[in-house]
């Protein structure tokens, strides 16, 4: 899997957890590992440019993603899942810690970046969160892929909680 991380943004930020839960979340979506992901990290005023220029919609957001080949998960049976170019997700870090400070639970920036890397991983792969039986299934998704990253990894505590919306 290659999984580029570029961080343009000025913070300083996790950059080895966010390759490592996107190889995880690309592993656990059964995405061929020759498969290529871009994440790119970047200030609020880059990531506001980027919101109004694509979503018609003011200030910055936390993650976008930007698919390329349009690469779904393969069904069960399938032996090869299909390999090409998975996209691109634009985090914002600033964004980001606002969240984890207001998050039920609290949690820190990098564990909202980590949360926000999923959550964009996903989209890149057709999921979507604008009904609610797809949020669900979204969000359950993100939740188990998280939560399976963080056991791995042998971090305790709560989960971060879904801040996207």
């Amino acid at each position: 899997m290659s999984i580029d991380v570029n961080n343009e943004s000025g913070t300083e930020v996790d950059e080895q957890a966010i390759l490592d839960i996107a190889r995880y979340a690309l592993n656990r979506m059964r995405i061929h590992p020759l498969s290529e992901l871009s994440v790119i990290v970047v200030d609020a005023e880059a990531m506001e440019q980027l919101h109004i220029q694509w979503m018609d919609l003011p200030g910055p957001t936390d993650v976008m993603s930007f698919p390329m080949d349009e690469l779904r998960p393969p069904a069960k049976d399938e032996e090869e899942p299909p390999q090409g170019l998975l996209g691109d997700i634009v985090l914002c870090p600033e964004v980001a810690a606002q969240q984890g400070e207001q998050a039920p639970t609290g949690h820190t920036m990098d564990e909202e970046l980590q949360l926000l890397t999923v959550h964009g991983v996903l989209h890149l792969l057709g999921y979507d969160h604008e009904e609610a039986d797809e949020k669900a299934e979204m969000f359950g998704l993100q939740a188990a892929i998280v939560d399976g990253w963080r056991a791995e990894h042998g971090l305790t505590g709560p989960s971060p909680a879904p801040t996207v919306s």
